[in-house]
């Protein structure tokens, strides 16, 4: 048996979520791999919306998605993902089968700018939870290698720890022998 890494257990389960047609968001769309992985996934029929606070992010993954051609399948949103519920139209509510979400900082841009450990943040991401389609997945892919993503992590998992069994599967996936704080994955299933 061959272990996955992070990235791309984060992509097996994603893929088992999001089928052709779907809706899916990146909440974290950073420098956009993830954001072209989701709009090939849901198709010509489906959509991805993307978040990012950092015009560089979005100027990246607007680039990366028009080399692509896959522009016309997703909507960018220059703000935090922290308002995705309100900058969601309603009708996609119930038909979102899977999330991405990268804590920490966008790889190659400026180490200040990271996601910060707040509880009400970590409750808006079980709303969101609850407009997706049954067996709907998030990935939280946290990365903890700086001083506020370690507060971040240790705030994230007592919040996920409590979430309720009967609503929703709490999965951590990480390596736990490898050194210099390696990112790991929390992902949320929605029952």
């Amino acid at each position: 048996m061959t272990l996955m890494n992070i990235l791309p257990f984060a992509r097996f389960l994603l893929e088992r979520a999001v089928t052709e047609g779907d809706l899916a968001i990146d909440a974290t769309v950073g420098n956009g791999h993830d954001t072209v992985y989701l709009a090939e996934l849901v198709g010509d029929s489906g959509h991805v919306f993307g978040f990012d606070i950092q015009p560089e992010a979005i100027a990246a993954t607007t680039a990366r998605l028009s080399e692509q051609g896959l522009l016309d399948r997703v909507t960018l949103f220059q703000q935090s993902h922290s308002e995705l519920l309100t900058a969601l139209p309603s009708d996609v509510y119930g038909r979102i089968g899977g999330a991405v979400f990268n804590l920490g900082y966008l790889p190659g841009g400026d180490k200040q700018i990271v996601t910060q450990p707040e509880y009400a943040r970590f409750s808006r991401i079980s709303r969101f939870l609850s407009i997706m389609k049954p067996g709907g997945v998030i990935v939280l892919v946290v990365y903890h290698g700086h001083p506020e993503g370690k507060i971040e992590r240790d705030a994230l998992l007592d919040y996920v720890r409590s979430l309720d069994q009967q609503h929703t599967h709490v999965l951590k996936y990480e390596f736990l022998n490898r050194r210099n704080d390696p990112p790991f994955i929390i992902a949320l299933e929605k029952r």
